[in-house]
């Protein structure tokens, strides 16, 4: 039976609808499949640390191989937690000879009946790039070539084809083992420079170069001597808001957070953007909170690791840095604990878009310390690891929960928090 023109676009049109109802039901769940809290532990810090420091580009000549090599623990932790910062997903990561295997679950946020995506998708090992060879989303599968394809096009969009080109040659080989997977690249002196580039476009520079020259001004107004942090963040912040009428507040709380983070610290912006060394070098003040120039940088550096990775991150980095003063630093503390955890409450409503705007308008009329800080001189400091497991029984014990429970309470009721 031959269908007229006009039967035939009645049948499509009648069809339509159920094509895209079955493909819905098959594509998307109403319960996700993983499910994972995203965290991580002193230990994975420690070890990300000894990656980072073995492979310090300033340590490397141009043209050295190097390869790294992650356990399959890391790897599965850090697949769960950059779908958690992207999607608000969950996600787990296993391998096999030459294969990686992922699966993911999302909220679809963007459909009325709110499903899950239920993603997993393998990797083969390539030369020297892995290849994507196998894709379902919920019951459906997904033809390979067209999720290729679809990555390229987004690769294209987001980096240029130098870009693109300059890491790829980089890339020496991609090793899946059962237990582990290896990185091995050549590094050239061009390469940092391309990372950096992909990675801070013009935009991100000028609104860094905008709060370079407020924070030289301000240093410049204050008079010499110890400063309260809050000198700093109040014209910063002000500067932030005034910019966003126009702009995006949450790039312009990154930047305003990442400048006076590196004035905190000493460390020069020019070392991070090289154009920097043309911009005013601000007068130097050293910059305290509670009196205490180490809380202040505490605070600083959690913030700005919260607004950029997030505040499991943060707080996994400030909880490494007391248990490696533990064994043989300046102690285990908890006053630092607080300034760590008060900078990660400022990191996370910096980023979030519901509260980016609300935060810059309370921090541009801070009166004082106390409404983003709490009191902290109360608090145990400068335990040795035997003390402190002595007094709190270690990280996971009772003791500590109460304790860091106590210290979000004090940020919880704190007025640039509410």
């Amino acid at each position: 039976m031959r269908l007229r023109p006009f039967g035939l676009l009645l049948w499509l049109g009648l069809m339509a609808p159920c094509v895209v109802a079955l493909v819905l039901f098959l594509a998307f769940d109403q319960r996700p499949r993983v499910e994972r809290t995203a965290e991580f532990t002193p230990d994975n810090i420690a070890r990300a640390k000894r990656i980072v420091e073995t492979n310090d580009p300033r340590r490397l000549r141009s043209g050295a191989v190097r390869t790294v090599t992650v356990t399959a623990e890391d790897l599965d932790l850090a697949v769960n937690y950059l779908t958690y910062r992207a999607i608000g997903g969950s996600a787990t990561a296993t391998m096999d000879k030459g294969r990686l295997h992922l699966r993911l679950s999302a909220p679809a946020r963007l459909l009325p009946f709110s499903p899950f995506v239920n993603l997993e998708a393998s990797l083969v090992q390539g030369a020297p790039l892995p290849v994507i060879d196998r894709v379902r989303m919920g019951q459906l599968p997904i033809p390979a070539s067209l999720v290729r394809y679809a990555v390229a096009r987004a690769m294209a969009m987001a980096f240029s084809s130098h870009e693109q080109q300059t890491v790829a040659q980089a890339v020496k080989a991609i090793v899946f083992e059962p237990e582990e997977a290896r990185f091995t690249y050549q590094w050239h002196a061009a390469l940092a420079d391309t990372v950096r580039g992909a990675f801070m476009r013009p935009a991100d520079r000028d609104r860094l170069e905008q709060f370079q020259r407020t924070l030289a001004d301000t240093a410049a107004s204050l008079p010499p001597g110890a400063v309260s942090l809050t000198a700093l963040m109040r014209p910063l912040f002000a500067r932030a808001a005034e910019r966003s009428r126009t702009s995006d507040p949450v790039a312009e709380n990154r930047a305003a957070i990442f400048v006076i983070t590196t004035y905190v610290l000493g460390l020069p912006l020019r070392d991070v953007v090289p154009e920097a060394v043309e911009w005013p070098r601000p007068r130097r003040h050293p910059v305290t909170l509670n009196s205490r120039d180490d809380s202040a940088k505490h605070f600083m550096v959690s913030a700005m690791l919260a607004a950029n990775a997030g505040g499991p991150f943060a707080d996994a980095v400030g909880l490494y840095k007391e248990v490696s003063d533990s064994r043989g630093g300046s102690g285990f503390s908890f006053n630092d604990l607080a300034a760590d955890h008060a900078g990660t409450r400022l990191g996370q409503q910096a980023e979030r878009v519901s509260s980016a705007a609300r935060l810059q308008s309370r921090l541009a009329v801070l009166a004082d310390e106390r409404a983003i800080m709490p009191a902290a001189a109360d608090l145990p400091e400068s335990m040795t690891e035997p003390e402190f497991k002595r007094r709190f029984g270690g990280i996971d014990a009772p003791a500590y929960t109460r304790m860091i429970a106590d210290i979000n309470s004090r940020i919880g009721a704190l007025a640039a928090y509410r």
